[in-house]
């Protein structure tokens, strides 16, 4: 699982390229889903979970094809990973 951050210009756009121009690139990388959530404090920042190894996650990020992508969507940043720490039950 990989957790990312970014902040966009407009959600509702970022939500449309991320579910469908997004989403096949991200495929083409081993990416097999994700979840968007709002952050509760700033209107701009969504974060994603993906269902994707660290491997996937790094080719996707390194690939010349992503920055337009990235740019249509309306990121004012490139999307960055969290730092998972651990797994933990209940």
């Amino acid at each position: 699982m990989i957790l990312a951050t970014t902040q966009v210009e407009d959600v509702d756009r970022f939500l449309k390229v991320f579910g469908a121009k997004g989403a096949e690139k991200r495929a083409l990388h081993g990416s097999k889903g994700s979840t968007v959530f709002r952050d509760p404090s700033e209107e701009n920042r969504v974060w994603a979970l993906f269902d994707w190894d660290e491997a996937g996650w790094t080719s996707f990020v390194s690939d010349p094809e992503v920055p337009p992508v990235l740019k249509e969507a309306g990121h004012l940043g490139k999307p960055e990973a969290a730092l998972f720490l651990g797994s933990f039950g209940s």
